[in-house]
C-alpha cells in the first residue's frame, strides 16, 4: 500500500501499530478519536480483541497483515530487540514479520524505548529495503498518553519528522532531536536524570527524616528551594510519602532507560562515573525488588519510611 509524497494526513494514512499495552492502547485510542485510519496488532490477541470492541478500528490476525495493510507502521514494544523482530522477523524462513508485507516507501517509527545505536543499525537495514525510518520516542508516562500531551522526541530525517508532523500531534508535543536514533539517545538521557533526581530526593527524604525532620517539611523545603526537581513536585508527596508507590512506571523500566544511556556513553568514550553509580544502584533495586515494582518504590532499598 503505497503512501503519496507530503505530508501524512489521516486521507492518506493507513496506521499500523503493534504493542496494544499501557502506552499504545491510549495513543492508538487518540489516533482513532481523531479521525485516523488505524490497524492494532498485540502479541495476546485477547488484547487486540477487546481493543477494537472498545475504541474502533482494526485487528491484525498478524504481522504481515498488519504490514501489508498499512503505509505507516509505528512500534510501541518494550525494547529495540522487539522492534527488530516484528520488523525483520527472527531468521526463520515461516518468520512472521511486517517487512513481508509492507510495500517500499512506508515510513516506520519506532517509539519505543530502544538502543540508540541499535537504532541506527536497524535504519541502515530498512533504508536498503526501501523503508523510511525514524525514532519517536516518547515521555510523560500513560497519564501524557491519554491527554495527549507526551513529549515525542524525533530522530532521523528532518523532512520525515516534518511529514509525521500532523500525524505525531494528536499524540503530544513534538520536538526534533537530530539524527537517527538521537530521540531514542535524549529519552534514555533524560530518563538517567529522572532517576538520579527521584533517588537524590528519595535519600535525603530518608536522612531527613532520621535526623528528626518530618518528611512532608523537607519536600516543602525542596520545593522552596534549589533542590526542586520533577520528583520532589510530582513523586514525593504523590507516590511516595503516602506509600501508595502507583506511578505507573515501572522499576524494571526505569533501570533498563539507564542502562541504555550508559551504553550511548560507553560508545563515545565517556566515562560517565556518576552515571554508572546511579545504574548500579537501580539494578540493585531491581534485583531486590522485582523489575515490576513501581519506580517509587526507590526508597525502599535507600532505606524507607517508618
Amino acid at each position: 500500500m503505497s503512501l503519496p509524497d507530503g505530508a501524512i494526513s489521516a486521507s492518506t494514512a493507513k496506521i499500523g501499530l503493534i504493542g496494544i499495552g499501557n502506552m499504545g492502547q491510549p495513543m492508538a485510542s487518540r489516533l482513532i478519536k481523531a479521525g485516523w485510519n488505524v490497524q492494532v496488532f498485540d502479541i495476546d490477541p485477547a488484547k487486540t480483541k477487546k481493543f477494537v470492541s472498545e475504541n474502533g478500528g482494526s485487528a491484525a490476525a498478524n504481522l504481515e497483515e498488519l504490514g501489508r495493510n498499512s503505509n505507516v507502521v509505528i512500534a510501541m514494544v518494550l525494547d529495540g530487540h522487539i522492534v527488530r523482530k516484528v520488523l525483520l522477523g527472527d531468521g526463520t524462513a515461516s518468520g512472521d514479520c511486517v517487512m513481508r508485507g509492507l510495500a517500499k516507501g512506508s515510513v516506520i517509527m519506532d517509539m519505543s524505548s530502544s538502543a540508540p545505536m541499535g537504532t541506527r543499525e536497524l535504519g541502515e537495514e530498512l533504508s536498503q529495503r526501501g523503508m523510511l525510518f525514524m525514532d519517536a520516542p516518547v515521555s510523560g508516562g500513560v497519564k501524557g498518553a491519554v491527554a495527549g500531551t507526551l513529549a515525542i522526541l524525533m530522530g532521523g530525517d528532518r523532512g520525515l519528522a516534518e511529514r509525521c508532523d500532523a500525524l505525531l500531534s494528536v499524540m503530544g508535543r513534538r520536538l526534533y532531536v537530530g539524527s537517527l536514533g538521537s530521540g531514542h539517545a535524549a529519552k534514555s538521557l533524560n530518563n538517567y536524570v529522572s532517576a538520579a533526581g527521584l533517588a537524590a530526593a528519595s535519600e535525603a527524604i530518608v536522612i531527613g527524616q532520621r535526623f528528626g525532620i518530618a518528611p512532608e517539611v523537607l519536600t516543602s523545603v525542596l520545593n522552596a528551594s534549589t533542590g526542586r526537581n520533577n520528583s520532589t513536585e510530582n513523586k514525593l508527596n504523590q507516590f511516595i510519602l503516602n506509600k501508595t508507590y502507583s506511578a505507573g512506571f515501572s522499576l524494571g523500566l526505569m533501570a533498563k532507560d539507564i542502562g541504555l544511556a550508559m551504553e550511548v556513553a560507553e560508545a563515545l568514550d565517556v566515562p560517565a562515573e556518576f552515571g554508572h553509580a546511579c545504574l548500579k544502584l537501580w539494578k540493585g533495586a531491581e534485583t531486590s525488588l522485582g523489575g515490576k515494582a513501581d519506580h517509587t518504590e526507590i526508597i525502599k532499598v535507600l532505606g524507607d519510611l517508618p
